[in-house]
This record gives structure tokens, sequence and C-alpha cells, in this order.
């Protein structure tokens, strides 16, 4: 989360104030109470013009519910989303036009009856054909792409070249914030790599801002300025991307990231495996204190009994447990094994 309290600071484009999303629960019989899926339960936070958010967390964690949130294809029941520049201002709850999304599954997500330039057009329907086709050009160059691809359809590119269609459907419009949801899950590691350098690249130029969502925590640490750990529909820890090799406070955030494999070449310490007990407790019906507790090594009653406030630990650094840095299983000698 960004800090506008120096002159420095860069302008808000992303401003979430306990932004709420529930689903109801089919009723077995009429008569019974109405329940609800807690996906997003009152997250607050704030991202700079040109700077990437990651969120990771466990699948059902809420991640891609909230992300949803953020670009309007879900209505939060309660909170706000302002985006845009300053978000933080007063003004109207969302500016429109100024947000894009990638997704995780790029074929799905163009038409296949649609030429690529007809599909990175579709993001510009109020412009001139003139303009339509000069944006066009430029978004395809962008994204390491030539005009010679502008009349092919998906079926004949390849995964790393639909997923660049996808980008470069993104960027045409010069959104400033951007929501990744796993738009790298697919592609192997080499191309992994080379779209996020893609998506770097872009960043220095045009100052858009990401919200990086993903389950692959090396490329979640590469890619982000920082890093939010979800838990149950909550934020628990939101930490600068250097704090998340040995920084981490939160016992859950610490055992997420002991998950990561260690791979030839890595150096630094290595976080012993942690191991948790039991499974998440229910979306419907979540325990009144630590959403973790009952599978946190370190828990006491009093997590059990009060729900923890997200706090600034450290500057930049906020999280979300009654005892920061309890768990800090001793690293390993970071030899390969």
């Amino acid at each position: 989360m960004t800090s506008n309290t120096t002159a420095e600071a860069p302008s808000r484009v992303l401003q979430v104030d306990s932004a709420r999303k529930y689903f109801p629960v089919r009723r077995a019989r009429l008569r019974d109470p109405r329940r609800h899926v807690h996906a997003v339960d009152s997250v607050t936070l704030t991202l700079g013009t040109g700077q990437t958010l990651g969120i990771v967390g466990e699948s059902g964690c809420g991640k891609s519910t909230l992300g949803r949130v953020i670009i309007g294809l879900e209505r939060p029941d309660a909170g706000t989303v302002r985006v845009g520049v300053d978000a933080a201002a007063a003004g109207s709850p969302r500016a429109l036009g100024v947000v894009q999304a990638v997704f995780q599954d790029p074929a799905g997500a163009l038409d296949p009856r649609m030429t690529v330039r007809q599909s990175i057009a579709e993001a510009l329907p109020d412009a001139d054909r003139a303009t339509r086709d000069r944006r066009v050009a430029e978004a395809l160059e962008e994204v390491g792409l030539t005009q010679e691809h502008s009349d092919r359809y998906p079926h004949e590119l390849s995964g790393g070249q639909q997923q660049r269609v996808c980008i470069a459907r993104a960027v045409v419009g010069r959104p400033e914030l951007i929501l990744l949801d796993e738009a790298v899950t697919s592609l192997d590691a080499s191309l992994q790599a080379q779209v996020l350098d893609l998506l770097s690249g872009l960043q220095e130029r045009t100052g858009v801002a990401y919200v990086f969502i993903s389950h692959d925590l090396r490329a979640v640490r590469r890619f982000s300025d920082q890093v939010a750990v979800m838990y149950l529909g909550q934020l628990v820890e939101v930490a600068p991307a250097a704090d998340f090799d040995t920084g981490l406070l939160h016992p859950y955030s610490v055992a997420l990231r002991s998950t990561e494999p260690r791979l030839p070449g890595d150096s630094g310490p290595q976080l012993p495996r942690v191991v948790l007990d039991g499974e998440p407790p229910s979306a419907i019906d979540p325990p009144p204190g630590c959403r973790f507790a009952a599978r946190c090594p370190v828990a006491e009653a009093r997590c059990r009994e009060t729900l923890p406030e997200l706090v600034e630990e450290r500057p930049g650094h906020l999280v979300r447990c009654v005892k920061p840095g309890a768990l800090t299983p001793a690293p390993d000698s970071g030899e390969a094994a």
C-alpha cells in the first residue's frame, strides 16, 4: 500500500475502502435462514501509479473475487472502490474506462470469429477508423507482434502470441490500471519470463499500474512492488516484495512462503516447510476471532476470541496478527538438497 504523506509519493490509481462481497447460498428449504459465502470481507488497500500489487493465497481465499470487484465485474455489497489517478480524492466511486483485465486463458478470452485487429480494435468503440488503425498498430508493436499478425485468427497463433494479443487489447485504451488474474499461469517458464518482461517494459513506458493475482509465488515476488496475502476473504498481510523472503510476519504468510520450491541456482536462505494441520474454516460461517487460528502453530486463546485489525508493524508493512513474527522457523543452510 502506498502513502501520499510525502510529495514524492505517487498518485493513487486505486483506492479500496472496506470492500465486502458475499454470495448467497441456495437454501435447501424455504424456511432455512439465508446464508452467505464471505468471499471478500472488509478489504482496504491502495495502489500508486506505475506500481504493481501482487495478491496471493490458497484457492478459495477470495483473491479472484477481489480482482473482479476492483474492475467492476462484481459490485461490492459494502464499501467503495475508486479507480483513477488520485483515486483517494472525492468524486465518483468508479472512474470508467481506466481499467482493463488480462485473464488466465487467452484462447477463451478471444473471439474465434474475429481477427487480431478486430479483437484489439473492439476496445476502442468511440474512435474513428484512422485512429483505431493507428492505435492497433502501436499496440501490436508494444507487445512484440507485427502487422502480419493483425489479420490472423486466434487458432493461428501460439499460446504466447494469444496472450500478447490479450495484453495489446488491454493496453490499447491506455488504462491506468490492469488486472492480471493468473495471466501467466498457462504459459511455460520461458514464455512467462517473456510476458513478465513485456509487462514491466509497458509499465516503465506508460506508468500503468497492475494488480497481479497468481499462485506462482516466484513470479509474484519478481514482478510486484508489494505483496498482499489473503486468507478466507481477508487481507492478513501486505508487505514490500523485498520482505517476502525473510521478513514476513503473519504465520500464514510464513507457511505459504515455505511451500515455494527451491530451484537450482537460487541464492539466500531456504525456509523449512511449515506443515499446517486441519482445513480452513467454512467461508459461510467464519470463526469470530482470527480466521487462521485453528491452523496456526503459535495461536493462543485470545486469537480465537477477537479478530485482529490490520495494522502497520513496520513502514509499509501491515499485518493482521496479535503475535506478528512469532513463527520464525530457522532457515536451512541454502545448499541444494
